[in-house]
């Protein structure tokens, strides 16, 4: 898709409420394997989405294509009111060139669930990089942006030390803080607990609860942690063969599921543990 026009994909909801992320119509396939099956997934800004489904279902490929780390196939991504991967002109939507794209990103943040600091970098120094080099940020002011964060994560203490002499769940605290370094409306976690050591787990996700209680980030989350999706989400999407499958609030989606494939997933998730 080089161009469609703009009102194809309107963005506006009932009541011109406008959503901080928007999938219209979302396509992704690989030759005849379709990962994302025509989506359509508003997320309002401030509120924590959860995604779950079952491995191959396409909910870690929603997270990679608001990294713009994976191109779609057709319709449209809108975050922050403007579309993602396009640009409009004269009525229609073009693909985005560089510009346009290094704007969007620094408006999205990520964290993984290998991390991914850099290793010849202190805490700190991985914190103060990209408010530097990309957002132009002073480094005195970077500086003090950094302690402020790593201080929030718990991590204050440990900011002179490299990621080799951290622990798993440390080095998840400060990539949580180096996203948030940069200042995004929106924060993706992507499994970011399945690295780490049961003991540990609870470092980072104390640190999510905290994130959700006390800022107004719009969340987007994928985890097999059934339980912490539970407590922090305002709605849970289950996915199944690149759909939503059925979506509600966690109370609605475990306590009364509806579809006989989100029961089944659930019920299976349930036996595992």
């Amino acid at each position: 898709m080089n161009t469609t026009d703009v009102s194809a994909f309107p963005l506006r909801l009932e009541g011109d409420a406008i959503p901080m992320v928007s999938f219209k119509k979302v396509t992704k396939s690989y030759g005849n394997l379709v990962v994302l099956d025509s989506l359509d997934l508003d997320v309002a800004e401030g509120e924590m989405v959860t995604v779950i489904g079952p491995s191959g279902s396409g909910k870690t490929t929603v997270l990679r294509m608001l990294m713009t780390l994976e191109t779609i196939n057709g319709g449209v991504i809108y975050v922050d009111g403007e579309p993602l991967t396009h640009m409009e002109r004269d009525g229609k939507l073009v693909r985005a060139d560089s510009r346009h794209l290094r704007k969007m990103r620094s408006k999205i943040g990520m964290c993984f669930q290998h991390f991914n600091l850099f290793p010849h970098m202190t805490a700190l120094e991985n914190c103060m990089e990209g408010p530097v080099h990309v957002l132009g940020m002073s480094k005195k002011e970077a500086r003090e942006r950094s302690e402020e964060l790593l201080a929030m994560v718990g991590m204050a203490e440990k900011r002179d030390q490299h990621p080799s002499r951290l622990s798993g769940g440390q080095q998840q605290r400060v990539a949580i803080a180096r996203a948030l370094a940069m200042r995004p409306k929106v924060m993706l976690f992507d499994e970011v607990t399945s690295a780490l050591d049961p003991e540990v787990i609870g470092e980072v996700t104390n640190v999510i609860r905290q994130l959700v209680a006390e800022h107004n980030l719009t969340m987007l989350m994928v985890t097999h942690q059934m339980g912490f999706a539970k407590d922090i989400s305002d709605r849970i999407c289950f996915f199944y063969s690149g759909r939503i499958e059925e979506q509600g609030t966690p109370d609605e989606l475990f306590g009364n599921p509806q579809k006989e494939r989100t029961q089944q997933f659930l019920s299976a998730v349930k036996e595992a543990s």
